[in-house]
């Protein structure tokens, strides 16, 4: 049991829930690591099993695009069935689906486990997190429950590219897959003995046009904005935005009009819960488009492989599991809105060091990318901890479920918006820089992307050095520059965190 302390605080956390923390970090660490090991697999699994040019991209995409546009049901479903229930129901599914993924004969087979994978990941992190609301209900301990959470996260980027690199030099593409196993498996045994149970008993029926219209909202709005970001912006793209965003107004106004809706409009209300989402968007979308940049700059300017690049990665997941660890003891001795604004402050400078990227050696090169995520590293605990604080201990999986989206938002946002300047950017820099004499299929292939560049240099063989030693030019200039737009959100973030600071504070649940 847990013991009771004074009026001032909530009951504090026994053994039983810090070891249950320790049980809720395995999936989150999963979770995380499966987002990014496939990249690593994909040269073998086209090797393998020869998919299409849309198949592969269906491989990468129908994980996160499922996710996200389940993320917000199925916290609201925990809600209602009971969300240790729920996580052990997903954790069996999400196995199953890794061993289909893992041995997959067709690409046709590995785009549905891949879906399926992405359905019963949706389940995991907004039960996580759910729990972890109603496990520690001393604000001091959630805050630092919460820290654990993201960290794990962290430490599931970090790992990914590490153990999925040297997985793949040992074993077959499939291996990726079965790491996730064993951690389910555990989950299952010790999860029923060290996990409570909670479930919301007013809760009432799942209004299914409601889960529709939102799996429809994310699903069309994230497929848009990577529909951007690999082919510009065009009529498609922006339709299929738009239409998401009907959808997306279509459903607030059901939830307006339902008894027991599906979201629960009114935590928005809240200035807390809006603020920290705000936040919480704003620094995933600066951090994920720019992970997507250093990841090819890595490997394709400076000819790194991916477990090498992996490798360089690490310290820098290190600083996000360091900041999300200590922001709990940041938050109590500055103000929240201090942490957070002196955090995008700090990621700016980091940003600043990266304009210099054409001529920085590469360690201060790794200095300016560890810069700028440990400046954004306390930010994702302490909007996350305002979000689920904000709300009450009955809509924790609702709330989770949208702190988790608005994860998924930004991401896409960050990837699709940035990746169009950025492939804009390097269109012009490649026009200026391209050498003469090449073809117009060869430039056509190079000005695409410098993937693309690269290609078509060892298409050309000795002859093409000097067309990649153009992009590479080109994409450095690109990243500059881009780096230096991310410089401008940060402070801009931090400056309207300040001008709402009476905003970042915990208000009182409805």
């Amino acid at each position: 049991m847990a013991e009771t302390a004074g009026p001032d605080v909530g009951p504090k956390a026994s053994r039983r829930e810090w070891i249950g923390l320790g049980v809720l970090a395995l999936p989150c660490l999963i979770y995380s690591m499966d987002l990014n090991v496939l990249f690593l697999a994909m040269p073998q699994i086209q090797q393998e099993l020869r998919p299409t040019a849309a198949q592969a991209l269906w491989i990468v995409d129908i994980y996160g695009f499922l996710l996200a546009g389940l993320l917000v049901t199925m916290g609201t479903l925990g809600d209602r069935i009971g969300r240790r229930r729920l996580l052990l129901w997903g954790a069996a599914a999400f196995g199953a689906s890794s061993v289909l993924a893992a041995f997959s004969t067709s690409a046709e087979m590995l785009i549905a486990s891949r879906a399926l994978l992405g359905v019963t990941a949706a389940t995991l992190s907004p039960s996580t997190l759910s729990l972890i609301r109603n496990m520690f209900l001393d604000e001091r301990e959630r805050a630092t429950a919460i820290g654990v959470w993201i960290a794990a996260f962290s430490a599931g980027g970090m790992l990914g590219p590490v153990i999925g690199g040297l997985m793949l030099q040992w074993f077959w593409w499939g291996s990726v897959f079965l790491l996730a196993v064993p951690v389910m498996l555990l989950l299952l045994l010790v999860g029923p003995r060290l996990l409570p149970e909670f479930r919301d008993p007013s809760v009432g029926r799942q209004d299914l046009a409601s889960v529709v219209l939102a799996i429809g909202c994310v699903l069309a709005v994230i497929y848009g904005m990577k529909h951007i970001a690999e082919h510009g912006i065009g009529v498609t793209a922006l339709a299929i935005v738009a239409a998401g965003a009907l959808l997306g107004w279509w459903f607030a106004r059901r939830q307006a009009r339902l008894a027991e809706p599906l979201i629960d409009l009114s935590l928005f209300r809240l200035p807390a819960f809006s603020a920290a989402l705000t936040v919480n968007v704003v620094s995933i979308f600066i951090a994920f488009g720019y992970f997507l940049f250093i990841a090819q700059y890595f490997q394709l300017v400076l000819g790194m492989t991916p477990l090498q690049a992996g490798l360089w990665t690490a310290p820098t997941s290190l600083v996000f599991v360091a900041g999300s660890m200590l922001a709990p003891r940041m938050a109590r001795r500055w103000s929240l809105a201090g942490v957070l604004a002196g955090g995008l402050a700090v990621s700016a400078l980091g940003f600043l060091v990266l304009v210099w990227i054409d001529v920085l050696p590469f360690a201060g090169i790794i200095a300016g990318y560890v810069l700028f995520c440990a400046g954004l590293g306390p930010l994702g605990a302490l909007t996350t901890d305002l979000v689920m604080g904000s709300a009450p201990p009955e809509r924790a999986g609702a709330a989770s479920g949208i702190s988790e989206t608005s994860f998924e938002f930004g991401g896409a946002l960050g990837i699709a918006v940035l990746g169009s300047v950025v492939l804009a950017l390097y269109r012009m820099h490649f026009a200026e820089l391209a050498p003469a004499g090449l073809s117009a299929e060869t430039l056509a292939a190079a000005r695409s992307t410098l993937g693309g560049a690269t290609d078509a240099a060892g298409e050309l063989g000795v002859g093409g050095e000097p067309l990649l030693q153009a992009a590479r030019a080109a994409y450095v200039r690109t990243m500059a520059a881009a780096a230096g737009l991310c410089a401008a959100l940060s402070v801009a973030a931090a400056f309207a965190v300040v001008m709402l600071r009476r905003h970042f504070r915990v208000a009182s649940p409805l």
